[in-house]
């Protein structure tokens, strides 16, 4: 085991010399032919699929989860259209970020290059397999793939598909690899190998994002849960407020962006909830509450300390009630991820305030949590949605999959 995974990262280094001077025109013939090849491939793609869902039902996992895990037509083809979008965007690799001349004549650039080598260790999503190695293909960064032992024959599946793409471009295949088992100790000796990976990207739950952090020896950009709040302020309109958190909560609830919080000002509150619990309640959403929201609609289950810093990924919803805009705040400040938060206002000093103070990687007013996204915001296909405010904060695309470095020209000019 041991030496296999350490071969695998040496094959990655060899391999990231090979990507990073591949050419904007050969990259994005890769990512196309990928596309076409997934789509291509739906019937084996959805058969090793089926085989990760049986587990999944053998093992009792709950709906939202079985969400994440499924692949269908739908989902196998936005899987190649993500791979579409990323080739029609710009190429990061030797873009000029800033040049200036020193009095000396020397001539400076700062030219943007790829991080290297990038291992993403994901759970139960198998389009991130897709997702991360576009990015990683198209940035010029090697990549290693670990997914969980629940979307593993998913994950084998459409790693071989973009593999035999290389191959069938006569390209270096070790450019994406997969490790092809659950066993623990393969992730262990991953993040040991930090001679040869540059990046270690993590997506799944908190006991993961621990776990990195106690035995990572290599960098690591986590992203992490996504406790996401919507603060419905006195001066919104009531509709709309509705409108988008009901969005936030029911549209996918098994993601990091949906809203697990809302807070509601009080001046609006006993207009604004009744009406709002019975649409979740309809919806099939369970409400936690707290005691001035249950003092308004009778029957709320009682929120608990720990409900206001829990990620549900489920159709579950604590609701508090907040004096102002000032009390919503504090409360993100000191329940939330740093992930998403968004403001119902038609204030715009409230407004301004809120997107001012509150720190986390995407705050909107007047829109869904669910925005928080890669594709939403224009970036394309993401490798994830980092919470570390170092080197990346937010959905990370083919920038933040780049570092820069300095290329200086000179004419024989020496220090004095």
């Amino acid at each position: 085991m041991k030496k296999k995974i350490q071969n695998m990262a040496v094959r990655a280094r060899e391999a990231s010399s090979v990507v990073a001077t591949l050419s904007t025109e050969i990259k994005n013939r890769l990512l196309s032919d990928m596309a076409d090849r997934l789509v291509a491939a739906e019937k084996k793609i959805i058969e090793a699929n089926k085989k990760d869902l049986r587990f999944a039902e053998k093992k009792r996992l709950g709906a939202a989860f079985v969400d994440r895990l499924l692949l269908n037509t739908k989902r196998i083809n936005e899987m190649a259209s993500g791979l579409r979008e990323v080739v029609a965007l710009p190429d990061p690799v030797g873009q000029v970020v800033k040049q200036w001349t020193r009095p000396n004549g020397l001539k400076i650039s700062r030219v943007r290059i790829p991080l290297g080598v990038i291992a993403v260790v994901y759970e139960s999503r198998p389009n991130v397999t897709v997702d991360a190695a576009g990015l990683c293909l198209k940035s010029g960064n090697a990549i290693i793939l670990r997914g969980g032992s629940e979307s593993i024959h998913s994950n084998i599946a459409l790693a071989k598909i973009l593999r035999e793409t290389l191959q069938a471009h006569r390209l270096d295949t070790n450019i994406i690899q997969i490790v092809d088992t659950p066993d623990r100790k393969a992730m262990e000796i991953l993040v040991e190998q930090d001679k040869m990976i540059d990046l270690v990207i993590p997506r799944g739950g908190e006991s993961l994002m621990k776990w990195m952090g106690d035995h990572s020896r290599i960098p690591v950009i986590k992203h992490d849960k996504g406790v996401c709040h919507i603060f419905v302020d006195k001066t919104a309109r009531l509709d709309l407020a509705a409108r988008v958190a009901f969005n936030a909560k029911v549209q996918r609830s098994g993601v990091c962006n949906a809203m697990e919080t809302l807070l509601v000002h009080k001046k609006i509150a006993p207009s604004f909830l009744p009406n709002m619990i019975k649409k979740y309640a309809a919806a099939g959403v369970e409400i936690r509450g707290c005691p001035i929201t249950r003092k308004i609609v009778k029957g709320v289950k009682a929120a608990t300390e720990k409900d206001w810093s829990t990620e549900y990924l489920n159709l579950i919803l604590s609701i508090r009630v907040v004096l102002d805009l000032e009390s919503a705040i504090a409360h993100i400040r000191k329940y939330g991820s740093n992930h998403t938060e968004s403001i119902i206002t038609e204030d715009p000093r409230s407004a301004e305030t809120f997107l001012n103070s509150v720190h986390s990687s995407v705050v909107l007013q007047n829109a869904s949590t669910r925005f928080n996204d890669g594709g939403q915001l224009g970036l394309g296909a993401e490798i994830g949605i980092s919470t570390t405010k170092l080197h990346a904060f937010g959905p990370m695309g083919l920038e933040e999959l780049t570092t820069t470095k300095f290329i200086v020209k000179g004419d024989g000019q020496i220090r004095e």
